[in-house]
């Protein structure tokens, strides 16, 4: 292994630069065109993982791999969901031990009324100014760098 550092070319820094402020810009977008539902990306990704698995209910480990959140992030999350009364805790089916995330009907509900807002959003703030070639191009390099870096249960989860 080489102890050299392969430092970024003035090309390789344009784009690593670009890259990072464009998903900050991006997630701010979503952030601010979710905020009139009193809602937060990070929330609206949870119940909207929620709302697509089999009745509603995601176990609370599994479901902060699939959104890449901390252990703990994902229980203050969802404690910020459930005071809301969008998700309720509840102990897993098969195991016990566990806690699955379930979504309630209100949660549904919500997700339903929010979900329209928030693809016009993707769509304005990324989808639209790409040509979807570009935008195809992007989904297929990015999956190369969650498969690699994704840990086990993160990588396809969410495709």
């Amino acid at each position: 292994m080489s102890t050299e550092t392969r430092w970024l070319t003035p090309r390789e820094q344009r784009a690593w630069r670009a890259y990072l402020r464009a998903t900050r810009l991006v997630e701010v977008a979503l952030d601010r065109d979710l905020a009139v539902h009193g809602t937060q990306l990070s929330e609206y990704e949870v119940i909207s993982m929620l709302s697509e698995a089999p009745g509603g209910r995601v176990r609370m480990s599994n479901l902060a791999d699939i959104v890449v959140q901390s252990r703990s992030r994902i229980t203050h999350t969802a404690a910020r969901l459930e005071k809301r009364g969008l998700v309720r805790r509840e102990a897993c089916v098969d195991d016990r031990r566990g806690v699955e995330l379930v979504l309630t009907d209100d949660g549904r509900a919500a997700i339903e009324e929010m979900a329209r807002r928030h693809v016009d959003s993707v769509r304005a703030n990324l989808i639209d100014i790409l040509s979807p070639e570009e935008f195809i191009a992007l989904g297929d390099s990015l999956r190369k760098v969650r498969d690699a870096l994704a840990i086990e249960g993160q990588a396809g989860d969410a495709d």
